[in-house]
């Protein structure tokens, strides 16, 4: 996990680069960001430099120091990582995306937007991540925003602790910097359409509206109150520490026991914001065992640390209701009314994992009381572009199918996509890796474009 650094600790730690022949470092890294050249100038205490040579491949320095896997990524293919003392990369990262900010460094100048016209639907990582690409290959681009505020994902589904709000914005100011223009409260399919966008003259569309839709759980009870999926408990969370919007609209009380179902990054930040919103007991709730938890091991350690309880192997099949926890627990008040909306219990199927790695249902059942529940069992994505537009095909899943060649494009010409409505929610530097590619392949679409129309007599 990622530290701050002071300007001395930070050199120190840079100048500790064995400076490789072959930086396996670099290819640890999914946008393969030149981490040798950018430690070898900060060790030389040209933070300027440093800025520049991160900024040639990526847009989001500050974020991903802060919440990228560094451990599975770069740092693990440290040489020193084999000794125990890899170089702390996301930190240096961190620190000189940082240093930059404080002292305005801008290392690359506006576009002048002649080389094309470029809309981008969604400020995610893979919208800002084009958006931020294109930008710098000269393209006019313009963003489209669903909410009030550019961010997506960044801004509203990963908690402040991990990823302060104000980094995020700040980073998206430096892409306004760069010539991108953003127009929020907009909804695609809605508030305009793919064939608006190319009516009013864009070359080319790139469609990043990742997952929206988040899955919940069809088990009887499913209509009860305090049902919750963790993408809204979070986004919520994040308006109400604005101060826009009440803070009875979390729906999570001080002194709830909460359940958390799933174990994935997202499971770990509802547990982990649950606990810090006053919830008394968080347990998270998984049908598989501690070996198969898919969250990153430093959140799932954090989350264990912080008094997050987990319960393996444990299925859920059933919400119940007050009335009938209390005809569980044998509890008889005469005259008296008993909720019957709200939940107050998870039923829960013991689970076994056989010896060829399957996970069976056997072993009896069990009913775990709780004020609350939040799903985080997986996303998908809306369908609100893809049915308001001939020809973009998806699926059976929902994902929109792109090609290979010019890299990203759908099956609708002109019209690009990726993140995770294509290949499923990831990582946001996983996004990222994608997205520049498919910017390159809009940028040799839209160049092929051009060149037949001057061709054309």
């Amino acid at each position: 996990m990622s530290r701050i650094m002071t300007t001395a600790e930070a050199i120190k730690e840079a100048r500790r680069c064995l400076n490789c022949t072959r930086p396996t470092c670099r290819t640890g890294c999914p946008i393969e960001n030149n981490i040798p050249e950018f430690i070898r100038a900060l060790g030389e205490g040209n933070i300027g430099l440093a800025y520049e040579t991160i900024s040639e491949r990526s847009n989001l320095p500050a974020i991903c120091g802060r919440v990228c896997p560094h451990e599975r990524q770069c740092e693990a293919h440290c040489i020193l990582s084999k000794k125990q003392c890899g170089i702390e990369i996301g930190s240096l990262e961190m620190f000189i995306a940082d240093f930059a900010h404080e002292n305005e460094l801008k290392p690359i100048p506006p576009s002048s937007g002649m080389r094309g016209k470029v809309a981008v639907i969604g400020s995610g990582p893979a919208g800002l991540t084009v958006a931020g690409d294109l930008a710098k290959m000269d393209f006019d681009v313009t963003i489209f925003e669903a909410q009030s505020e550019p961010g997506g994902v960044l801004l509203f589904g990963i908690p402040d602790f991990r990823l302060p709000k104000d980094v995020v914005r700040r980073e998206i100011k430096e892409l306004l910097s760069l010539g991108v223009k953003i127009k929020t409260q907009v909804l695609a399919g809605v508030d305009f359409t793919v064939d608006d966008l190319f009516a009013e003259g864009f070359d080319a569309i790139f469609m990043g509206t990742g997952t929206s839709l988040p899955r919940t759980l069809d088990i009887p009870g499913k209509e009860l109150s305090g049902i919750l999926t963790a993408t809204y408990f979070l986004r919520t969370v994040v308006l109400a520490d604005e101060g826009k919007l009440d803070e009875s609209e979390t729906i999570l009380h001080t002194g709830d026991n909460v359940v958390v179902v799933g174990a994935g990054n997202v499971a770990m930040d509802a547990a982990r914001t649950a606990l810090r919103r006053g919830a008394k007991n968080v347990t998270v709730v998984y049908h598989k065992s501690e070996a198969e938890v898919s969250a990153f091991q430093n959140e799932y350690n954090a989350a264990v640390q912080e008094g997050i309880q987990f319960s393996f192997l444990k299925q859920p099949i059933a919400y119940f209701n007050k009335k009938q926890m209390r005809a569980l627990n044998n509890i008889r008040r005469q005259g008296e009314k008993v909720d019957e909306t709200q939940v107050a219990g998870l039923l829960l199927q013991n689970i076994t994992k056989t010896p060829e790695g399957e996970f069976v249902s056997e072993g009896g059942q069990e009913v775990l009381p709780c004020d609350c529940v939040i799903l985080a069992v997986g996303q998908k994505p809306a369908a609100r572009i893809v049915s308001t537009t001939k020809g973009i095909q998806v699926d059976n899943r929902g994902f929109v199918i792109t090609r290979e060649r010019p890299y990203g494009m759908t099956t609708r010409a002109g019209v690009f996509s990726s993140g995770d409505v294509v290949h499923g929610p990831a990582t946001v530097v996983l996004a990222m890796k994608e997205s520049k590619k498919v910017a390159a392949g809009i940028a040799q679409y839209i160049d092929a474009k051009k060149l037949i129309e001057d061709c054309s007599f």
